[in-house]
């Protein structure tokens, strides 16, 4: 299994409609092999934490590499490309 986390920090003064539509659409991706998908913003228990996270577990390597192909992921994140100031990315494999 694949788990990827995206963590992202925004821009001062974006759209929060348009992120939360953002945030909606992604959510409702249905891509092949996703098996947990999960995103929101910062809770802010912590001071310094970025703002946004999205953890994605796919069942292999070839469903993560469909999701980050997918067009409607692209189209959302090109969405939600002007937003961020920072962003990070990583994918591990988990233990059986």
């Amino acid at each position: 299994m694949i788990r990827s986390v995206v963590l992202a920090k925004l821009k001062g003064g974006y759209d929060a409609a348009e992120l939360a539509q953002i945030q909606q659409g992604l959510r409702n991706l249905n891509c092949p092999g996703t098996v947990a998908y999960s995103m929101g913003s910062d809770a802010g228990l912590r001071e310094g934490n970025w703002d946004l996270v999205i953890v994605a577990d796919f069942t292999d390597a070839d469903a993560y590499r469909g999701y980050d192909a997918d067009d409607e992921h692209n189209a959302l994140r090109a969405r939600l490309a002007p937003m961020i100031e920072q962003i990070a990315r990583a994918q591990m494999e988990l233990p059986a």
